[in-house]
């Protein structure tokens, strides 16, 4: 079974047993996690064929630090599972039926150059309007030119490239003189 099925299947039981407080909480446990799983050392002990499941439990917990009994049992079930490794997947499938249940979802705002932080909150609101859903979104500078919201939680690929206007228009120019 893939990590993103096993993955959405933990979510949905997860879901189904909690509040969105809860929901909220544990999104930020498995996003620390996940990040953790960018650490070799950490990557190395949870992966480990060697190490007793007991031991990965308790080196978990002893980062979750939480006295939540369902988290704890959760982790403890993913771990006497085997499926350790698929945290980060958990941790992302989570991040996204949490923002579902919000309503609100983060995206990308991608142009050659850094936007004006009063221009970002005014496309956010009204690509937010648009959409019906909180937007947040995130400057990021690559070369592309024009502009271009990207938000992947919704499937939503907003473009706007001047290469394409400029060729436009002159499509347009040369009809009209035609």
């Amino acid at each position: 079974m893939s990590g993103e099925v096993v993955a959405k299947k933990y979510v949905k039981a997860l879901i189904s047993s909690v509040d969105l407080d809860e929901l909220e909480n544990l999104s930020i446990i498995f996003d620390s996690l996940s990040r953790a799983f960018k650490n070799k050392k950490f990557k190395d002990i949870i992966l480990s064929p060697e190490i007793d499941n007991s031991k990965k439990e308790s080196f978990l917990l002893s980062i979750v630090n939480s006295k939540n009994s369902k988290i704890e049992n959760l982790l403890k079930l993913i771990v006497k599972n085997g499926r350790s490794a698929d945290i980060p997947e958990i941790s992302k499938v989570l991040n996204h039926e949490l923002a579902i249940k919000k309503n609100e979802f983060d995206g990308l705002l991608i142009s050659n150059q850094k936007i004006d932080e009063d221009d970002l909150k005014d496309i956010e609101q009204k690509v937010s309007k648009k959409l019906g859903a909180t937007i947040h979104l995130k400057s990021v500078v690559k070369d592309y030119n024009g502009l271009k919201v990207e938000i992947d939680d919704l499937g939503v690929e907003i473009a706007l490239s001047t290469d394409r206007l400029k060729s436009q228009l002159v499509e347009h120019v040369l009809k009209a003189i035609n």
